[in-house]
């Protein structure tokens, strides 16, 4: 065990809201199949079919129930996964930029996404999908980012391509 514990610092997940429109598909398609078994002269086990798109609602509840974010004082975990879980981690130091949208349909609802770009070679994008209190969680993690970075010595510095002017060397290898 090292000598500091690590923390966490923000853990939540997403709000059903970003099921809103599959979830009233799937009930239309539910109210529309017991309406053609029971109200039609075709036989009523056709309201068996019902249970496809129930499932698929169940399936995107689930999904969206049992995947957690969380910050520790370390790395970003991500817990995702149905039958099987999935954690995929990202070194906290390696975020590079974190922004925070508030599409309209989600402030009617108090909610925002936060994406976060990461220099992680596994996962680039870290989408936080309509969570509440948003702005706090940015900022929070904007500031854990920092203090580790300070911590660690590191500094994110990104290397753009060349200009196009045909003056652009190319490493193969190690150059030691």
């Amino acid at each position: 065990m090292s000598s500091q514990e690590e923390n966490i610092v923000w853990k939540g997940r997403s709000h059903q809201i970003v099921n809103f429109w599959p979830l009233v598909i799937s009930l239309g398609v539910i109210i529309a199949i017991l309406w053609v078994a029971f109200g039609t002269d075709l036989p009523s086990w056709l309201a068996v079919l019902a249970i496809i798109p129930l499932a698929y609602g169940g399936w995107l509840y689930l999904g969206t129930k049992l995947m957690v974010f969380e910050f520790t004082s370390e790395r970003i975990r991500i817990y995702e996964g149905i039958l099987n879980q999935e954690i995929n981690e990202v070194e906290l130091y390696r975020v590079k930029d974190t922004r925070l949208e508030k599409p309209f349909w989600l402030r009617i609802f108090g909610l925002s996404n936060i994406v976060l770009q990461t220099s992680d070679r596994t996962l680039h994008e870290v989408n936080i999908r309509a969570v509440c209190h948003g702005a706090e969680i940015r900022e929070k993690l904007r500031k854990q980012v920092e203090l580790l970075r300070d911590k660690k010595r590191v500094r994110e510095v990104d290397f753009e391509g060349g200009g196009g002017d045909g003056n652009e060397m190319e490493f193969e290898g190690d150059l030691m």
